[in-house]
């Protein structure tokens, strides 16, 4: 199948086609008429074919296992064939041929179901319809170990969505017997892929930190016929764990893996690939939708919170965070405490405003040696950003029931985490709930995710530093430097502007937070910073205009949002700009002209399910008046043969739309201004 019109185009209109597995003639289909995935059950299961029905390419090259295991030092494959005579490519023919591994985990039967709710979801704030859990289809196909494996029982978990072409798979291993085994190491999914699909095919996992990578390109010891002299080329895709897991599994336990995310891509377009991964977050995680507005108050003293409610009230904020910095304790357990800050939450929830704080969960903290993370390469406490407190120690069960507690007690909304960022390992042999090195990075995101899911079932909304999007969290930096916004003014904003533009490629403008310093950050003096804010309001403006019509709800640090009048007509005026076309602004952004400070910069918003269709911003950063041509490209708007379009509040225009589903239109903009164009059928 391939899309011709916007009609068919699953990224412009919803593509309905459910989601099934067939069985035919010795073969399971996985297929949601975007994507399929075969796979014969016999002499053994195996992945016989993985293809894009977009595109009608095939993506794979070569049958490999579903998995591979090592338990207790040795490496076992699940499923999988033997005997494929070249790996540049799969003759269907060749498959009857194919022999079974007599050592490999064994096909014993396959059962289907729906998808399930992964972690709860409370709606509070979204204003995007989403089914979840997602509508698909799970086929659990179950193996029974080899005669040298005791008595263990792997599953291996599909999950086919309906209406986008991405399939998650997971992996569960059973200990049925009567000793315990260790896991060493897990690999949930192995991939041959041919040289062009390589490209088409993104790979992500819920197993997130920075600088830690589950996907691995490597080269495939089995493809003697690539170009490559020594063999090398990155056409092997792995996703495992970088580290263990290392547990051992005792008798009755069960053990469940991370969950591996495929997206198939039917283009090579940067842009058209990112909706795709876009689309991805808004179904299967669809809490990410939500976009509050929302302060960083640099005070949790009872005045200034106050102050900050009433401003936001004032202008049309949502939400009020107590920054780091500004005193707030979410650990706190004295009841007087606790009694002053339920009583902010009251007065804000009678505003209509959501409230929370900030906590330095375990990142450049100490806690104590016996708490705290082991450096394996020194043996002494440390980790990559300094010292952090290790989350598979005792000290931790602390944490979150204190945190957890202070919320439930508050009823307070939202909660900033800052880490578990960064991946870490731990080599202490004597912590509560890992055994050393080769499980402490497991079980420390065992226990980031348990507390996030626990914010996510009491509807608490999760700032977090890093990609928990596939775990609950709701947001990080869209592009974030601390550093950048030490920068005089105007080059903080532009720049701003360029996070904002490059990374809505991956992230939909929910996604993400910007950042503007009402008070000195990290340095900079005056030049960098906006109070008085009447006497930076055009800079203020700027930040304003830039955040609010990409869609991208940014953090205000500072004691409050305005100080004359005038400052505050201008902040509601953005506010209220952005609640009149909110589905819109929330809705994918188009990539037109990336800011360059030489000439007008230009997003567009484009959903063809509500009207207006499209809205464009339109930046002139110069210190001269600007003139141009702008092509604008309206195929994600649905339209095909006439907009209407208008210049802000303005009278309409009809543009014929080109074959290419173009319109130009001249554009004149003074210097240092902003303007936009709403788009209609």
């Amino acid at each position: 199948m391939q899309y011709t019109t916007q009609q068919n185009d699953w990224l412009v209109q919803p593509f309905h086609q459910p989601a099934s597995v067939e069985e035919t003639d010795n073969q399971l289909i996985l297929d949601n008429g975007l994507i399929q995935r075969r796979f014969v059950t016999s002499p053994n299961f195996a992945t016989v074919d993985y293809t894009n029905q977009i595109t009608g390419g095939s993506l794979l090259r070569g049958i490999k296992p579903e998995a591979i295991l090592t338990i207790n030092g040795h490496p076992f494959d699940v499923g999988g064939l033997k005997g494929q005579s070249d790996y540049a490519y799969l003759d269907s023919d060749w498959i009857a041929d194919l022999t079974n591994d007599e050592n490999a985990f064994q096909f014993r039967e396959y059962r289907i179901g729906e998808p399930e709710t992964r972690y709860p979801w409370v709606r509070r704030r979204s204003t995007i319809s989403s089914v979840y859990p997602p509508e698909g289809v799970t086929l659990t196909v179950v193996f029974s170990s080899p005669p040298s494996v005791d008595s263990v029982q792997v599953c291996v978990h599909y999950e086919l969505y309906q209406g986008i072409p991405v399939l998650s798979k997971w992996v569960t291993v059973h200990n049925e017997g009567r000793k315990p085994v260790q896991l060493d190491a897990l690999s949930c999914e192995i991939l041959a892929v041919n040289e062009q699909e390589k490209y088409r095919l993104h790979v992500e996992s819920d197993y997130a930190f920075s600088r830690m990578e589950t996907t691995q390109w490597g080269p495939d010891a089995d493809y003697m016929t690539q170009v490559d002299y020594h063999y090398q080329m990155p056409l092997l895709m792995t996703s495992h764990y970088p580290l263990g897991p290392g547990i051992p599994l005792q008798p009755g336990e069960i053990f469940r893996s991370f969950r591996t995310f495929e997206v198939l891509h039917d283009s090579d377009d940067c842009e058209r690939k990112g909706l795709a991964r876009r689309k991805m977050y808004r179904t299967v995680a669809p809490q990410v939708t939500e976009n509050p507005i929302f302060m960083h108050v640099r005070s949790a003293e009872p005045d200034a919170v106050r102050l900050a409610i009433d401003q936001c009230t004032e202008v049309g904020f949502e939400m009020v965070i107590m920054t780091f910095g500004s005193g707030f304790n979410v650990e706190s357990e004295d009841p007087e405490y606790i009694a002053t800050m339920k009583a902010l939450a009251d007065y804000a929830h009678s505003k209509g405003i959501q409230i929370g704080g900030y906590t330095l969960m375990c990142a450049s903290r100490g806690v104590g040696e016996e708490f705290n993370c082991i450096d394996p390469d020194t043996g002494e406490p440390g980790s990559r950003f300094g010292q952090s407190a290790c989350l598979a120690s005792s000290w931790a069960d602390g944490y979150s029931q204190r945190v957890l507690n202070f919320m439930d007690a508050t009823g307070m909304d939202v909660i900033e985490t800052d880490g578990p960022y960064h991946g870490d390992v731990c080599a202490s042999t004597t912590h509560a709930h890992h055994n050393g090195l080769a499980d402490s990075q497991l079980r420390q995101w065992e226990a980031c995710v348990h507390f996030y899911h626990e914010c996510r079932k009491r509807g608490i909304y999760i700032n977090s530093p890093d990609n928990y999007y596939l775990n609950g969290s709701n947001k990080c930096g869209m592009g974030y430097r601390e550093t950048n916004f030490s920068l005089p003014r105007e080059r903080q904003i532009l720049i701003a502007r360029q996070n904002i533009y490059d990374g809505t490629y991956e992230k939909t403008p929910s996604m993400g937070w910007m950042f503007v310093p009402l008070v000195e950050y990290h340095g900079g003096g005056q030049a960098a910073t906006f109070e008085p804010l009447c006497e930076h309001l055009d800079d203020y403006e700027s930040h304003l205009s830039q955040n609010f019509g990409s869609g991208v709800n940014a953090i205000y640090r500072g004691p409050r949002l305005f100080d004359t009048e005038q400052t505050k007509i201008v902040v509601k005026k953005w506010v209220d700009f952005y609640k009149k076309y909110r589905p819109i602004l929330e809705s994918d952004l188009i990539h037109v002209r990336r800011p360059d400070g030489r000439s007008i910069d230009c997003v567009l918003h484009a959903n063809a399910q509500i009207s207006p269709c499209g809205l464009v911003m339109l930046y002139n950063p110069t210190r001269t008046k600007q003139q141009m041509t702008l092509k604008l490209p309206l195929y994600y708007t649905g339209l095909s043969k006439i907009a209407k379009i208008r210049e802000k509040e303005g009278e309409p225009k009809r543009y014929e739309i080109d074959r290419n589903y173009n319109v130009e239109i001249p554009i004149e903009m003074d210097a240092k201004s902003v303007s936009y164009l709403v788009i209609e059928p």
